[in-house]
């Protein structure tokens, strides 16, 4: 730490309760009040010194008696009794020491006291100016000196002592610490260094996911201090060089109003967002107790060693809009997971409600990044009825999905639209959609079971993804289902309506076997699905006759040795390649004819299915005949008869082919 020594005479100052005594030979003349304490001393070393008292001295004295002592007030002295006593010992050239701790305190209390070289040579003005400049120099001394500036203001504000700190703070921050091999201390005032080896220890921290860690290649760097103030690794080996989150730790004891002052000029000076949101990270967690308490918010073992400071519910509200405005507006620099515990934190506090569209709106752009449990966000207002918070999730994908459709108009969207019955997405765009269905999906799943989640709401959320976002659609059947299944008071127009959420054509073999055995699901859904799968098994079916053609033109290859065979058969080639094609096309003849004639027992069971709707055991020989088990349920004998819509029957099963 960079330290001036100032005076050469020994102590003369003692304390007897709160009064300074000043122990020369000779009796006191003047008494200075400052603040609780008084300090008895003499008036010539004060007046030579200081232009301030030399006023409030000769002032005083001249409405006095020859025998009574001057009395002076002093309530407004920057750094209080504990600077003052340093001022006047200087005053009286007693061995005092300037360091970073208390050189902005003097350099103030000089200021008010007058102390310029007016009243004196190498005054105390021109010694503490000369201490700062070389504190400005050193990283650890600055932010020393920018801590202390906090007591010391307005009037280091006036004297540009901290814009000046912090600007120096700000350059070295934005500077590589690898091109000058600046291995940086773990904490402020010498946190990080051991005086018995010389040795700067580093500390990574882990919170939340996310690492932030000073010097992750080297644990201790040992050797002499650079001109910034800070210890650099022996040797010059790319090894030893710095992380770029190095100054978070040291930054983060600073209070809210300079370090957004600091944040902000490392900005001005091109910080990357990365950085910049990194370091506000490290501070929203030190300094907001609630981040640390929340499931996942920090790893076991490392709340230890991230002091968090005990501020109230009002200051932690003030903190945490500030820090939201801090925060880069680009999209991707903050991790979707700190967002929504930011977001969490903020609706217990209850902050106001343009922090929480703001948090809303970067959350929601870059929803693709979170998991489950982060957008599990219970409520946390009397007015609403259901467990998790499910307007606030609304409103994330909406602005997802606006996202989405900004990045198609602006032509960085490509959906192929020959591909999207398919549900599927061409390019590196359809990741994140893809991603946010599938996570919107188990969401739904996770809230269907509570009763008090309104079926509107339901719909509204799961509807906000397209049909293109979902390559297959068993989540938000497995959704539907634990909804129903949770909602047993639902109507049969109600279930039928919830279940066209599910597109029945992209459901898993697994899943359409569940479905048509689920006693939950409306008949008409029923029905589709089977049909659809009679339909994808036609589909399959009839591709045999062109896998025949494909499986003609891939002999080619091996006609030689089939020649050979032939030829000790006996027999010519094309004649024995005839005859392996026909017995082929007959097994699929066969097969299809079999195909058919289900087909149309399907098709007359149906139609028997629509004419009765549903009643006696038609369905149960239905299901017979595809397979299948249905359990009997006493809901069917109670359920008014739904007359489910036909589906297209051809009666020739080749027209289903053509078309």
């Amino acid at each position: 730490m960079a330290c001036l020594m100032l005076g050469s005479k020994s102590e003369s100052f003692h304390l007897q309760g709160d009064t300074w005594l000043c122990s020369t030979g000779l009796p006191s003349d003047v008494i200075i009040e400052v603040g609780d304490s008084s300090f008895h001393l003499h008036k010539f070393p004060l007046l030579s010194r200081s232009g301030l008292l030399q006023s409030l001295i000769r002032r005083s004295s001249s409405s006095l008696h020859d025998d009574q002592s001057c009395v002076v007030h002093l309530h407004d002295v920057p750094g209080g009794p504990e600077t003052f006593c340093l001022a006047a010992k200087f005053c009286y050239g007693v061995k005092i020491e300037l360091n970073a701790l208390n050189v902005v305190a003097l350099r103030c209390a000089a200021q008010y006291l007058q102390m310029t070289e007016e009243y004196g040579e190498d005054n105390l003005v021109f010694q503490a100016e000369r201490l700062l400049d070389e504190v400005f120099g050193s990283w650890t001394d600055s932010i020393r000196a920018l801590e202390t500036c906090e007591d010391a203001l307005p009037l280091a504000e006036n004297l540009h002592i901290v814009s000046r700190c912090i600007t120096a703070l700000a350059l070295k921050a934005c500077t590589d610490p690898c091109l000058f091999s600046w291995p940086v201390s773990s904490g402020v005032a010498g946190r990080g260094e051991n005086s018995a080896g010389g040795c700067t220890f580093f500390r990574s921290y882990r919170f939340m996911g996310f690492s932030l860690s000073a010097g992750n290649d080297a644990k201790i760097l040992v050797g002499s201090t650079l001109w910034n103030g800070i210890r650099p690794a022996a040797g010059n080996s790319k090894s030893n060089c710095v992380t770029a989150d190095w100054w978070y730790d040291d930054v983060s004891s600073l209070r809210l109003p300079l370090y957004k002052r600091l944040i902000l000029a490392m900005s001005d000076r091109g910080m990357s967002p990365e950085r910049i949101s990194g370091s506000v990270m490290h501070y929203t967690m030190r300094h907001l107790p609630l981040m640390g308490r929340q499931p996942g918010g920090l790893d076991s073992g490392i709340a230890t060693m991230l002091p968090i400071s005990a501020m109230s519910e009002p200051d932690q509200t003030g903190l945490l809009e500030e820090i939201v405005n801090l925060l880069p507006d680009r999209t991707g620099v903050t991790p979707t997971k700190f967002l929504l515990r930011l977001l969490r934190t903020a609706m217990v506090l209850q902050a106001a409600t343009l922090c929480h569209d703001r948090l809303e709106r970067r959350a929601g752009s870059q929803l693709d990044g979170a998991l489950l449990e982060d957008i599990l966000i219970p409520s946390v207002y009397y007015s609403t009825e259901t467990l998790y918070d499910i307007d606030c999730v609304e409103r994330m994908l909406e602005y997802f999905m606006a996202a989405v459709a900004t990045d198609l108009l602006d032509g960085g969207g490509f959906v192929e639209e020959e591909e999207e019955e398919e549900g599927r997405l061409f390019g590196v765009r359809s990741t994140p959609i893809t991603v946010v269905a599938r996570l919107i999906d188990g969401y739904l799943a996770e809230v269907a079971t509570d009763v008090n989640l309104k079926m509107q709401k339901f719909q509204a959320v799961a509807a906000l993804i397209p049909d293109y976002a979902r390559p297959m659609d068993d989540g938000i059947y497995r959704a539907v289902d634990i909804y129903l299944k949770a909602h047993p008071w639902l109507t049969d127009s109600e279930r039928d309506q919830i279940c066209r959420l599910i597109n029945c054509q992209k459901l898993s073999l697994e899943a359409c076997t569940h479905a048509s055995q689920n006693d939950r699901l409306p008949l008409r859904f029923i029905v589709q699905i089977l049909f659809f799968e009679q339909l994808r098994l036609r589909i399959s079916v009839a591709g045999w006759f062109f896998v025949s053609d494909d499986l003609d033109g891939s002999t080619d290859k091996n006609h030689h040795h089939q020649l050979l065979r032939n030829s000790v058969d006996g027999r010519r080639p094309h004649q024995n390649h005839f005859e392996s094609s026909n017995l082929a096309f007959d097994d699929i003849k066969e097969r299809v004819s079999e195909l058919e004639r289900e087909y149309l027992g399907l098709k007359l069971d149906l139609r028997k299915v629509a004419k009765t709707g549903g009643r006696g055991g038609i369905w149960d020989a239905f299901f017979r005949k595809l397979g299948l088990r249905r359990r009997p349920t006493g809901r069917e004998t109670m359920m008014p008869p739904l007359k489910p819509p036909m589906p297209v029957v051809y009666d020739d099963p080749r027209e289903a082919t053509v078309n």
